[in-house]
């Protein structure tokens, strides 16, 4: 027997449980740092394996280590998991019409149910790959819960846990199936918070001193500032307390919640120091108090290059998954419950990737059935953000796309939440699995590989891990 099938066998030995997993933490669908019981059931299930369990690491009660150690126990192969959820996503599994299944409430809308569940599939079977085999090495899954909050791994890496890894593998639900060397931008998030004195808006206005204005000014600032910054970099802002409803009350306190990207943490800190600037101006304006607490920050995710191109030799191994005449159909209802303006803008962008001569032949069946191939030249960066690029500054790092949904989904949607528990779902997360679990098993047994990986990743971090966040900014677990 090959590799390749004993990978797949022994991932399909576990692929039910890790569908049924998948089912349970979609039906959990727990928001940021309140994933009790998404993390409980990973956490059952991976103790069943045999893996030894620490949970509560780095001060967050839903985030976990779960170890199983071979012979001398290296190489140290880590394994990343996500399982948080998304507000107002509620929605019926692989339905093409929104049907929430509690109106306003939370839903799967970015897949981290199969996410999660594929890493616990593809760490189990690693971890009978070595017992089989009787091969050392330690394999271990990480529970990184509130990737869509203030995040958990740039926590758990500045508290050591990736220190002695020798690399990570993690994947990502998605619509084409790809390694992509495109990296994801540094982002830092803070709540700046106004004080002033409150008085009569009518009667005594002069005795007031208004934060809501001092927030106001600080827009008209930032607005200013958005000529003037790259073309990569973003800026966004939501009030979280406006200072209440009555206007003939000079407003004596606001709360404004602010977030900067750009490409890397050294840009993205020079731009958010340049935010804090026009705050403190606001309120110099405004004669005002202002004081800000950051409330979260990743680092840029960029795939480590050396490791890219064997999970990318793996992806071409398996696959695409294979679709049904079903999957097919469900893909193709699913596109059409867009918007018409939405579905026009899929259509343009997938134009590019496909050519405008495939084009319509693909949206007949609009499932990827491909491998888009490993570019190391694409340097390009996505605009999305995430904690995986701290673990990337911690040790090598890489991150899988497989197909989970139609092509053209957009994330954080409903349609999304109903695709995270269907079979199209599973199927990619079940290619996921086998497609880490032979890259896992294809790395360890290379030193010399894992070492250049390392050596890039050297050049990347000057030799150690920096966390974006001060040291004193503790997880935001009941105020984020």
């Amino acid at each position: 027997m090959g590799q390749k099938e004993e990978v797949k066998n022994l991932v399909a030995a576990k692929s039910e449980t890790a569908v049924t997993l998948a089912k349970q933490i979609w039906k959990f669908a727990e928001l940021a740092y309140k994933e009790t019981q998404s993390a409980a059931a990973m956490v059952d299930a991976i103790q069943k394996e045999g893996f030894t369990v620490d949970l509560g690491i780095a001060d967050i009660p839903t985030a976990f280590t779960a170890t199983y150690k071979c012979g001398s126990g290296k190489p140290v192969m880590g394994f990343l998991a996500e399982y948080d959820a998304l507000d107002g996503l509620s929605q019926e599994a692989a339905k093409a019409e929104q049907c929430p299944i509690e109106p306003g409430g939370s839903g799967h809308g970015c897949g981290h149910n199969l996410l999660g569940s594929g890493a616990w599939l593809a760490a189990v079977a690693t971890k009978d790959y070595l017992v089989k085999n009787n091969l050392d090495g330690t394999v271990i899954l990480f529970g990184c819960p509130a990737e869509e909050g203030a995040g958990s791994k740039q926590f758990i890496a500045r508290a050591g846990y990736f220190d002695n890894v020798d690399f990570a593998y993690t994947w990502h639900p998605a619509y084409l199936n790809r390694v992509s060397s495109r990296s994801s931008v540094a982002i830092m998030g803070a709540n700046f918070i106004f004080d002033g004195i409150a008085s009569h808006a009518g009667g005594a206005p002069h005795l007031g001193r208004s934060a809501l204005d001092a927030c106001e000014l600080m827009n008209v600032g930032v607005n200013y500032l958005r000529e003037h910054m790259i073309d990569e970099a973003r800026v966004h802002y939501a009030y979280s307390d406006a200072g209440g409803t009555a206007p003939n009350v000079v407003q004596a306190h606001a709360v404004i919640k602010y977030e900067v990207r750009a490409p890397k943490v050294k840009q993205m800190k020079e731009l958010f120091t340049r935010v804090t600037d026009i705050a403190k101006g606001a309120a110099l304006m405004t004669g005002t108090k202002m004081k800000y607490e950051i409330a979260m920050a990743f680092s840029d995710y960029t795939p480590n290059k050396t490791l890219a191109v064997v999970m990318d030799e793996c992806l071409k191994e398996f696959g695409a998954p294979e679709w049904s005449e079903g999957d097919y159909k469900l893909a193709s209802d699913m596109l059409r419950s867009y918007p018409k303006q939405t579905q026009l803008t899929v259509f343009e962008d997938l134009a590019e990737i496909f050519g405008d001569e495939d084009l319509e032949k693909i949206m007949r069946r609009p499932l990827d059935s491909t491998v888009h191939p490993f570019d190391p030249k694409d340097n390009r960066y996505e605009s999305g953000s995430t904690d995986v690029g701290d673990v990337g500054y911690a040790t090598p790092t890489v991150e899988l796309n497989v197909a989970t949904a139609c092509l053209g989904n957009v994330g954080h949607t409903w349609q999304n939440t109903a695709f995270s528990c269907s079979p199209i779902g599973f199927k990619g997360m079940i290619r996921a699995a086998e497609v880490m679990t032979l890259a896992a098993i294809r790395t360890m047994e290379q030193p010399e590989l894992i070492e250049k990986a390392k050596k890039e990743l050297l050049k990347k971090n000057g030799g150690k891990y920096v966390c974006p966040l001060p040291d004193y900014i503790q997880p935001p677990i009941e105020t984020y």
